[in-house]
């Protein structure tokens, strides 16, 4: 498994404790050879990201761009699956509007942002059932409550 991690932020995160989740996460879903890149960042340019690519002028948590489809970005049987960006700010401020840790919360967006560059989502109630309660059975084997 390739993964690379970012902090473009000035704050102190523990990129051990994201890779621990993102093995975790590719293990329990059984995928092989992923290769992936999460990039921490603010408040301001999540915005950014998410006016360019979505055309929405607000902050948003996480934003995924899958590569892959149907497995025809491959290399030498490593799989491009693509790239999460997390604001580190609205992180922190779901985790104290949720009452629950900030560790809890940014663990919760890289598997929300995993499980959509596999292709999962929730744009109805049936997808985002399945979606959210695969979130939590990965969260729980990692020993993340809320």
């Amino acid at each position: 498994m390739e993964d690379y991690i970012f902090n473009t932020t000035n704050e102190i995160i523990d990129l051990n404790e994201i890779n621990d989740i993102v093995k975790l996460t590719f293990k329990k879903l059984k995928v092989v050879n992923p290769l992936i890149n999460i990039v921490i960042v603010d408040n301001k340019r999540i915005k950014e990201i998410n006016k360019l690519y979505r055309n929405i002028d607000k902050i948003t948590d996480v934003i995924s761009f899958a590569f892959e489809e149907e497995d025809k970005l491959k290399y030498n049987d490593i799989r491009f699956l693509g790239e999460i960006y997390i604001s580190y700010e609205k992180c922190v401020s779901q985790a104290d509007e949720y009452n629950h840790s900030v560790k809890r919360e940014l663990c919760y967006l890289v598997v929300h942002g995993l499980l959509h560059l596999l292709g999962y989502d929730h744009m109805n109630e049936e997808d985002k059932k399945i979606m959210r309660a695969k979130e939590e059975e990965i969260l729980n084997e990692y020993d993340i409550k809320r």
